[in-house]
């Protein structure tokens, strides 16, 4: 057996010699130089510091080496492969800060901006009027009742009292769909309900007693429309039926009804009045929630919006007419009840101050957007 080759010099082995490991070294960190990505420069580590690199396989030579001089060729390529790993860190420090730079800048989000540019939507306050006081009464027990807007003129004028020779029947107040009562174009009449009573007439005939029902909804009439009017608005009836009801319960709802809405500290009184379907009849009036009836005989301290007269109109009310009663199969010596109504357009101008009801109808947006998207 012949012995080891001790004379065996690795300068001899061309991967180890120290200017091609030196041109190795220079190779790899030039390329690394070069890469203007992150990717590119993946790939010139792949090509310099994986395991068919240039220098990985000069190192796998290192093994057929004597032991006296694995140390010195191990030596040189160890010290080249530490500077290419060196060189290969700062370069990708260097394109990773470009990196976040770059995003900084072309991903920047202006938080001055509106986040949406679709303007948010509102509800209309006509909406949101009828449902707030629908749940005053709703949160007192009562139900909330519904009915056709194009309605029989029984419903409408013969069941709520009204005469055939009252004025409200006639085409200067009413959109009749078909001719009235009796003529030529049509025996039976229907008309675009003038008001909401109708329903409280269907209340009385659908379900048993007693009642409790409030009733929003859309009406119409044959008014221009101008400031303080319009052929089609809103109303709010309330309907109550049951044994033993009298004017005193009638009082105390409509206080209760209007304090929730505009204060504790508010008070209403009744005038008396003539309604066809209540008897007694009364218009409810509200103390200005403005002045608070401190304008009235005081010239220092006028008030607008009740005209300095400490009172508010708010709607018609009264006791249950009997001949409704009776037009409806209810007896009216053993039930009574009230009922009242009001314009929703009337109580929305009151409440925030809408000096022109065509605001209400026109449909623009920067009238509703102000009320909010109150739910």
């Amino acid at each position: 057996m012949s012995a080891p080759n001790k004379s065996y010099d690795p300068v001899e082995v061309e991967a180890l010699k120290p200017e091609e490991i030196e041109r190795m070294r220079d190779e790899a960190l030039a390329a690394f130089a070069a890469a203007d990505s992150l990717d590119a420069l993946h790939e010139a580590k792949v090509a310099h510091t994986g395991p068919a690199s240039p220098l990985a396989l000069a190192n796998r030579e290192i093994g057929a080496l004597p032991p006296h001089a694995k140390a010195d060729a191990g030596k040189r390529v160890g010290q080249a492969r530490g500077a290419v790993n060196k060189g290969l860190a700062a370069r990708q420090a260097e394109l990773e800060a470009e990196r976040d730079a770059r995003v900084l800048v072309e991903e920047a989000v202006d938080v001055t901006l509106p986040y949406d540019r679709v303007p948010a939507g509102a509800r209309h306050p006509l909406t949101t009027m009828m449902e707030r006081v629908a749940d005053v009464f709703v949160a007192m027990g009562y139900e909330v009742a519904e009915g056709p807007e194009a309605e029989a003129e029984w419903f409408n004028f013969d069941a709520l009292n009204f005469l055939p020779d009252h004025p409200a029947r006639q085409m200067q107040d009413t959109f009749f769909v078909q001719g009235p009562k009796g003529t030529e174009e049509s025996g039976s009449g229907v008309v675009l309900r003038t008001h909401t009573s109708p329903v409280q007439a269907r209340a009385l005939l659908d379900r048993e007693l007693p009642v409790y029902i409030v009733c929003p909804g859309r009406v119409f009439r044959t008014d221009e429309l101008d400031a303080t009017h319009t052929p089609v608005f809103h109303q709010i009836e309330l309907l109550a039926i049951d044994e033993g009801l009298t004017m005193a319960d009638l009082k105390g709802t409509l206080d209760h009804m209007v304090q929730s809405l505009f204060g504790e500290d508010m008070k209403t009184r009744l005038r008396p009045n003539y309604f066809p379907f209540t008897e007694p009849s009364a218009e409810m009036d509200m103390l200005c929630y403005v002045c608070k009836g401190e304008s009235i005989g005081n010239p220092d301290r006028p008030c607008r919006t009740c005209s300095s007269e400490g009172w508010i109109e708010l709607g018609g009310c009264g006791m249950v007419n009997p001949r409704v009663l009776t037009a409806c199969g209810v007896d009216p010596e053993k039930y009574s009840g009230f009922a009242f109504g009001f314009g929703i357009e009337r109580m929305l101008m009151f409440r925030h101050n809408v000096e022109d009801m065509r605001d209400m109808v026109e449909g623009d947006v920067r009238f509703t957007r102000p009320f909010g998207m109150e739910i």
